[in-house]
């Protein structure tokens, strides 16, 4: 809440004020450290990318199948580690200023804290259920348990998921211009 304009502000106050809200600008290396981590992504996709390739006369369907998942696997990632990076940045550190640009995601304009949090959640619940699609895949090699565990998992994703969705929907929202 803002003081009444009659009031003045001290100057420890304002000192403050700026160190704090300055303080945003300490996110900006780990949103570079994200773009890192995108980068091993990417030299991992080449890597499985290639096997695939190398294999194709050799591999069975169920194998090819399982790369071709754990490439998707990655591909999904990459789009959580973009709207992470590129969303965060957007809604806690600083503007972009993209508007206008052909390449501007349709999301980005309307992104928050909130909508960042339900799109994040649907991305992992898709990564989610790659996985499970591949244990499923995979099923004669793991035990019972294991799958029990990993569908108990992803269905606790899809709960908090529809919780988080539920949340935003209730809650108030401020009005659009």
């Amino acid at each position: 809440m803002k003081p009444p304009s009659n009031q003045p502000i001290s100057a420890s106050n304002k000192l403050l004020s700026t160190v704090l809200f300055g303080s945003r600008w300490l996110q900006v290396p780990l949103y570079l450290g994200l773009i890192a981590a995108q980068l091993v992504y990417v030299v991992h996709f080449m890597v499985e990318l290639e096997h695939l390739v190398a294999g194709t006369f050799t591999l069975t369907e169920e194998k090819i199948m399982l790369i071709v998942l754990g490439l998707i696997d990655v591909v999904m990632i990459s789009n959580l580690l973009i709207m992470v990076i590129v969303g965060g940045y957007e809604t806690f550190v600083s503007r972009l200023n993209l508007e206008g640009h052909p390449d501007e995601p349709e999301w980005l304009s309307h992104v928050n804290a909130n909508v960042l949090k339900v799109k994040l959640a649907t991305a992992i619940i898709g990564i989610s259920s790659i996985h499970l699609l591949k244990s499923f895949i995979n099923a004669p090699n793991l035990s019972t348990d294991v799958l029990l565990w990993q569908t108990v998992i992803h269905m606790a994703f899809i709960a908090s998921a529809v919780s988080i969705a539920y949340i935003d929907k209730i809650m108030p929202h401020p009005a659009k211009h």
